[in-house]
């Protein structure tokens, strides 16, 4: 796991090792499975900043996903290993946007780039503000 500066932007990567039943028959990622890589980076991404999914739950704020998207570059096969860079793009009063990308690590190919968006929600599962110690980090 890295944290990276790019043009004030904090990217945070990790690293996966694509597994046998993450393909389909054709030996090529299941596209379905590019939004777990998705969620896995926006994880450790929160997690490297102190906000690991299960501290803010405990004090019942809560990030469901209310868009996603990808786009498919190149395939990538069994046994490659990927590296999924993720950074917030769009910071709102209750919402937050998470920019992915997926790169194969042997030759840093391009392998998929999207987005998910997060809401904020309260205890009552009502859309809410994102509180500001929340918003400060991902600032």
């Amino acid at each position: 796991m890295e944290v990276k500066n790019h043009s004030q932007k904090k990217v945070h990567e990790i690293k996966t090792r694509v597994r046998y039943q993450e393909t389909d028959q054709m030996g090529i990622v299941y596209y379905g499975n590019f939004f777990v890589y998705f969620e896995m980076g926006r994880t450790e991404y929160l997690r490297n900043l102190g906000l690991p999914y299960s501290e803010l739950e405990k004090e019942h704020i809560y990030f469901p996903v209310t868009e996603a998207r990808c786009r498919f570059r190149s395939p990538a096969h069994y046994d490659n290993v990927l590296i999924i860079q993720t950074w917030v793009s769009e910071l709102k009063h209750a919402t937050v946007e998470f920019s992915h990308k997926v790169i194969r690590e042997d030759d840093s190919t391009l392998i998929a780039e999207g987005i998910s968006k997060l809401a904020c929600l309260n205890a009552s599962r009502k859309p809410a503000p994102m509180p500001e110690k929340v918003r400060k980090l991902l600032q």
